[in-house]
């Protein structure tokens, strides 16, 4: 990281250049931020406290919560703070950490949906063998594996970025420190490591969305044989939301990576960067948690016990 010492700080993009908009910006980020807090924390307390909630399912939806509010607390705050202060500045080693954080967190919830979407597949596709491709030992080595394989992705994801030299500005164009981003200001044209820095990560997004995608169409074939309507039609509308906000995470991102240069403006990096970072985490806990009738008694049994300590 010596090649860039004569850099302290870079500058972030300002999401408004009114102080109008600056002020709405922080109240709607403010917002979302509470709401995924509110509801990932939930989920993660109901689990946790909830015996009868420590099956695969809830286990990984657990998981899926804490990289949620990761994600959210990776980039959202120093936005805010930037809003309500109307300034840009990040210092490099808060941008370093931000880069190694948001790397991890956002592969781990790849990871951690993919899994989700093997535990559906095996819950309603193989229900008989379901204790044994899903015991608690098989849960906490798949679990262990995507946070452990994703940390060390992290780790050399940034120390590949920061070792490059920058030479040209410290101006990121983003509202968050992101590797592409940083890679623009490099004066060194390794187009192989920034090839690598690109395509591998969307390459592991486009693999698991298939083996998404591909576990759904069996879970849907299965579905399709239940002879009663009402049973089909909870079965699809627990699937399609689910699918909906994996396909707007997945192609957001991945188109933010690797479009081309020429299509590039500031307002739609700004929201493409916002759909694939800030929204499904916000979303999750709606789409994946509060859905299920067993989590949704087991969140109200939490919220009224406290009422009632009170």
């Amino acid at each position: 990281m010596s090649n860039s010492s004569s850099i302290s700080h870079f500058l972030l993009l300002p999401l408004a250049d009114t102080r109008q908009l600056q002020l709405l910006h922080f109240c709607l980020f403010l917002g979302i931020s509470l709401a995924a807090l509110l509801a990932n924390g939930l989920i993660i307390s109901a689990v946790g406290c909830g015996h009868h909630l420590h099956t695969p399912m809830f286990f990984f939806l657990l998981n899926l919560a804490l990289s949620d509010l990761g994600c959210i607390c990776t980039t959202v705050p120093k936005a805010m703070h930037n809003s309500l202060w109307n300034t840009r500045t990040i210092s490099y080693a808060g941008c370093a950490a931000q880069v190694f954080f948001f790397a991890f967190f956002i592969s781990a919830e790849i990871s951690l949906l993919t899994i989700m979407s093997y535990d559906r597949y095996v819950s309603i596709c193989k229900p008989l063998h379901y204790g044994t491709l899903l015991g608690s030992r098989a849960c906490a080595q798949m679990a262990a594996a995507a946070w452990g394989s994703n940390f060390l992705n992290a780790v050399l994801h940034t120390a590949n970025t920061f070792s490059l030299p920058l030479c040209q500005g410290n101006a990121l164009g983003q509202f968050f420190c992101e590797i592409p981003r940083i890679l623009k200001l490099s004066c060194s044209k390794s187009y192989i490591r920034e090839l690598g820095v690109s395509v591998f990560p969307a390459s592991l997004a486009l693999g698991c969305f298939v083996f998404i995608v591909f576990s759904y169409v069996q879970i849907f074939r299965v579905v399709l044989r239940i002879p009663s309507e009402q049973g089909r039609h909870k079965a699809f509308s627990t699937c399609l939301p689910h699918l909906a906000v994996l396909s707007l995470f997945l192609r957001t991102g991945t188109f933010a990576y690797l479009k081309p240069p020429s299509i590039s403006s500031t307002s739609l990096d700004l929201a493409l960067s916002v759909l694939y970072s800030v929204v499904p985490p916000a979303l999750n806990p709606l789409i994946y948690s509060l859905r299920n009738q067993e989590l949704k008694a087991a969140v109200w049994t939490l919220i009224t016990g406290a009422f009632h300590k009170h």
